[in-house]
């Protein structure tokens, strides 16, 4: 608290009782305490003479009641004409008997009065910031998500002030919600998305945001669901008057799902668990006899609310005549368990339970719409790695077969060098007519093997007919399988 801050209604009376000389001590002892909060502001003096408690108004204490303020007020200040001086608290004494007094000395150099501080919107920072935070939620209106691609912490650091400032100040459009969340690639990307309805953990809920969902009080004529869960032996294993309000409130929300347009069906039991039964009246049970459950398909969007009893093994009576609401756990972190508390039962929040199935039928709907356009530019992407790998590998498999003309060439004309040096070897004998016969049979073989081996004995022509398997294609997709665009490589290439 400053010492200019405006006085309380108390406070002011005891001021004006002091000015025309009252006592105010005679008759509330309690008032010595304003009054001495009256002295630390500078507006009187208190003293004590001979064992007696009296207290003056001081200059500042006068001014503040013509005026109907401090005079060090950093704003209003004093009157015209005294806004060069400054109110000084000079304090003499210890403890009871300090004694303080008000004085005003003038400013040297300057007769203006101080400059009120800039508002802190109109501050660098967060004008910047607003501008980013506005120039996002223009973004995620046009575009719906906005994806941050291998973003460092200081880019993820300041990405979250920027969201963190548009939830604040409301900038996001009305009925929508601003949310984030790291993706698992490999980037490890940051997507930022614009989301239908408010938070469901806000706790600020108006009755549109919650409508009330009824709930009978006797269970007559339930739905098919509820009465196979009321008739089973092996379900809502609880307390007779516990299982019989989680009945009642499965009907209410069943009644009401049923009344907006959308199905409710019988969800299947799970199979016996030995590992997690529980002792029930003698008999054993799959932990999951314990709670009642039923489906809600919302534009075949299937969901399952789950009742149960909170604390069942909890020694506190309250808390174990508690209920609670469970529907899952959602892709985006929401709200998913409900419980009975002081303030609200789960009578209250049934409207918001079907208001979250049905916030997430419509993200459910837009999942599927969001991975169908993924995975349709995905095979885009993948048919055209495949034809530019196909196309490299056509090139390497024509650099190889020309590689091996080349060497066949070179290999021919080095035979046909020898073929001619053996010739001429001939031409001057040395051996007997035999040796001589058989090796001019041995030139016609190697002249006639040579010619097998050149290919440049017929025309070579362009390669036709390549194919290639799978594998060949994998050094040249860049990650991507040769075996489909969903497919996963193995492996740490």
């Amino acid at each position: 608290m400053h010492r200019w801050t405006a006085l309380n209604d108390r406070q002011l009376t005891l001021l004006r009782n002091i000015a025309v000389g009252k006592d105010p001590s005679a008759q509330d002892p309690g008032m010595r305490r304003s009054t001495y909060a009256l002295r630390d502001r500078g507006l009187v003096t208190v003293s004590r003479q001979g064992g007696g408690w009296q207290a003056q108004v001081t200059e500042a204490g006068q001014f503040y009641l013509e005026r109907g303020h401090h005079p060090e007020h950093p704003t209003l200040g004093g009157a015209p004409g005294e806004g060069s001086k400054t109110w000084v608290t000079v304090a003499t004494g210890t403890g009871r008997d300090s004694e303080t007094t008000t004085t005003s000395r003038r400013r040297k150099g300057t007769t203006a009065q101080k400059k009120p501080p800039t508002p802190y919107s109109e501050r660098p920072i967060p004008v910047a910031r607003r501008a980013q935070a506005t120039r996002l939620v223009e973004r995620l209106v046009a575009e719906r998500h906005v994806v941050i691609s291998e973003p460092d912490e200081a880019e993820m650091t300041e990405w979250r002030r920027v969201v963190d400032f548009a939830k604040r100040h409301g900038l996001a459009p009305a009925g929508k919600r601003i949310e984030k969340q790291r993706l698992w690639n490999a980037g490890r990307d940051l997507q930022i998305s614009l989301v239908d309805g408010p938070h469901a953990n806000s706790g600020h809920r108006s009755s549109v945001d919650n409508p009330r969902v009824p709930v009978p009080a006797q269970l007559r004529s339930p739905h098919r669901v509820v009465e196979g869960l009321r008739d089973s032996e092996r379900r809502l294993l609880m307390p007779p008057s516990l299982r019989r309000r989680a009945l009642l409130l499965l009907q209410g929300l069943a009644a009401e799902a049923e009344r907006r347009g959308y199905k409710v069906r019988e969800h299947p039991a799970p199979e016996r668990d030995n590992r997690s039964a529980h002792c029930y009246n003698g008999r054993y049970f799959p932990a999951s006899c314990r709670e009642g459950v039923l489906d809600i398909v919302i534009d075949g969007f299937t969901c399952s609310v789950t009742i149960k009893q909170e604390f069942p093994q909890s020694a506190d009576l309250d808390r174990s005549q508690q209920l609670a609401l469970e529907v899952g756990y959602s892709r985006s972190h929401r709200q998913h368990h409900w419980g009975d508390r002081k303030r609200s039962k789960l009578e209250n929040v049934l409207g918001i339970v079907l208001q979250e199935l049905e916030t997430r039928a419509v993200e459910e709907r837009q999942r599927e719409l969001d991975e169908k356009r993924a995975k349709e530019e995905r095979r885009i992407r993948w048919e055209a790695a495949m034809d530019a790998a196909k196309e490299k590998a056509a090139q390497a498999r024509l650099g190889t077969i020309l590689r091996e003309q080349a060497k066949q060439w070179q290999e021919a004309h080095a035979l046909r060098q020898y073929c001619d040096a053996l010739e001429l070897r001939l031409d001057a004998p040395t051996g007997t007519d035999a040796d001589v016969e058989s090796a001019r049979a041995w030139l016609r073989w190697a002249r006639e093997y040579v010619e097998t081996l050149n290919p440049l004995t017929q025309l070579p022509t362009m390669p036709s007919g390549l194919a290639f398997e799978p594998e060949d294609l994998k050094p040249y997709l860049n990650g991507w399988s040769p075996y489909g665009p969903e497919a996963r490589t193995v492996g740490w290439g």
